[in-house]
């Protein structure tokens, strides 16, 4: 590939998701003869199973137990998670660079206190002045921390904290959207001459009983066992993080860092769904991004799960890419909200860095590489609303 210096590098991979703890164990996933069984947990939160955390020791990355008390598990597994892209790019402890380091992370809101929803829920039963009652509990039952512990902006705040990368900080909300908007910024900006590196990334706690409860406010929850996830309905969250650091080449070889891949494209868009208004975006972004007039790619596609939409993209997958290996990750991770696109990208660019040739996550639905792609694809169309695409490539001599 022709080489410029304002290239978008990935050059660190932080990963945590139901397999394990950092890249080894992910890119065992890629790496493999056939996929591995998945990790489901069908009990704490019957009916609706969900991925859980592996063991995680988080002193490794956040080594004051102050620090950790005082994060939410989300902002935990993110603060973490950063710390693994920041080892992985050999940035750890770098004061300088992490100093002018620019952040953009992708966020949902804060975790809920569970006991005071209960409590709230149980007294409006037998009470006509509900809002008086909500006033009441507000007042004389949520801790002042816990109104900042639920800022979002807030994992942000403490990766500058733990890790001191204290370069400009931008944080997105929406969903799938916000880990598109997050990538695709961070993109713009190297790709403009407007930032030299960043780190990018989002996570997601799947272990809570308000989400399920808002996700099946939509009836869109999964139930019972694990199911392959082009045949599911419904939704299977996985908590997971995914943290990256882009660098333009320029930035990369100055310092002699390793490169993953070069992420030639990214692009973002939401509207209205019916009438083929997805089929319409998802071709708009293929050509916008050039992802059209791709051979072969590895398609890893952040397919959430729920029947309608994952149908309508895998075909347009297979009209458009009739030789493409596609994967839908989420049967294996779950599926992780705003952590979800960046999930993909880390992914995409172990995959291309190491040459592996991806197994089937669902051999009913998912064909066989004939060998390793040398171009990767990475989709988001979100379980609400919000589409992206990535377009990735290995950085090989020319």
């Amino acid at each position: 590939m022709n080489k410029d210096p304002n290239d978008v590098a990935i050059t660190g991979v932080g990963l945590v998701s139901c397999h394990g703890v950092g890249r080894e164990a992910h890119l065992a996933l890629l790496d493999a003869d056939a996929a591995p069984p998945p990790v489901i947990d069908t009990q704490r939160f019957a009916p609706y199973p969900v991925h859980p955390l592996p063991e995680i020791d988080w002193s490794q990355q956040i080594p004051r137990r102050g620090d950790q008390r005082q994060m939410e598990n989300w902002q935990r597994l993110g603060v973490f998670t950063a710390g693994l892209a920041l080892d992985d790019a050999g940035l750890k402890g770098d004061t300088e660079t992490c100093g002018s380091m620019d952040m953009i992370v992708a966020a949902g809101g804060g975790e809920r206190d569970i006991d005071v929803d209960t409590l709230i829920v149980n007294e409006a039963a037998t009470r006509d002045d509900r809002d008086q009652l909500l006033n009441e509990k507000l007042t004389t039952e949520l801790r002042p921390t816990l109104f900042l512990a639920q800022l979002s902006n807030l994992l942000a705040g403490n990766i500058s904290i733990v890790h001191k990368v204290t370069g400009s900080s931008k944080t997105f909300m929406g969903e799938e959207g916000a880990g598109v908007s997050a990538v695709a910024t961070a993109f713009e900006r190297i790709r403009a001459g407007q930032s030299t590196h960043a780190l990018v990334g989002g996570a997601y706690n799947a272990e809570r009983a308000d989400m399920h409860i808002l996700f099946e406010g939509i009836q869109g929850l999964a139930r019972g066992g694990w199911q392959p996830l082009w045949t599911r309905d419904g939704m299977v969250t996985g908590s997971a993080a995914a943290f990256l650091v882009l660098e333009s080449r320029a930035h990369a070889e100055a310092r002699g860092a390793t490169v993953y891949a070069i992420i030639a494209a990214v692009g973002g868009d939401r509207g209205r769904r019916a009438d083929g208004g997805l089929e319409q975006r998802l071709t708009a972004l293929a050509d916008a991004t050039g992802a059209s007039d791709l051979s072969r790619p590895l398609i890893l596609s952040g397919a959430s799960g729920l029947q309608d939409l994952a149908q309508r993209e895998k075909a347009f997958a297979d009209t458009t890419w009739p030789d493409a290996a596609l994967r839908g990750y989420a049967g294996l991770t779950g599926h992780a909200l705003e952590a979800q696109f960046p999930l993909g990208v880390a992914l995409a660019a172990l995959a291309l860095k190491h040459g592996t040739a991806v197994p089937p996550f669902d051999t009913d639905n998912e064909a066989a590489m004939a060998a390793p792609a040398a171009t990767a694809l990475v989709t988001a169309v979100g379980f609400v609303h919000a589409e992206g695409l990535a377009v990735l490539k290995a950085d090989r001599p020319t």
